[in-house]
């Protein structure tokens, strides 16, 4: 299971630790993922995504996942998040 965030794409960061004697080691910045339930209000139903605590906190701010997906970018959405978001148009226009 890949670490990235299904709905923004937020991933693994690398850099390096830097100590007083300025050596430098190589370290990485994992994301904050949680697997949560979110409901679809478009669906009925809810849909389980792997994704990143301030991904969490945009989804409330947009209004719910039918919102946040509507609007965001299909690049940087997962293969399931994509179907979703597809499944949603579709019951939309219905």
């Amino acid at each position: 299971m890949a670490r990235r965030c299904e709905l923004t794409g937020k991933g693994v960061q690398t850099g390096n630790n830097v100590s007083h004697a300025n050596n430098k080691t190589r370290r990485r910045w994992l994301p904050n993922l949680n697997t949560v339930s979110l409901v679809s209000d478009a669906l009925g139903r809810t849909v389980r995504l792997r994704i990143s605590a301030s991904a969490l906190r945009s989804v409330e701010h947009r209004g719910g996942l039918d919102a946040f997906l509507l609007k965001a970018k299909d690049t940087e959405l997962s293969k399931t998040a994509l179907q979703v978001k597809k499944e949603v148009l579709k019951a939309q226009t219905a």
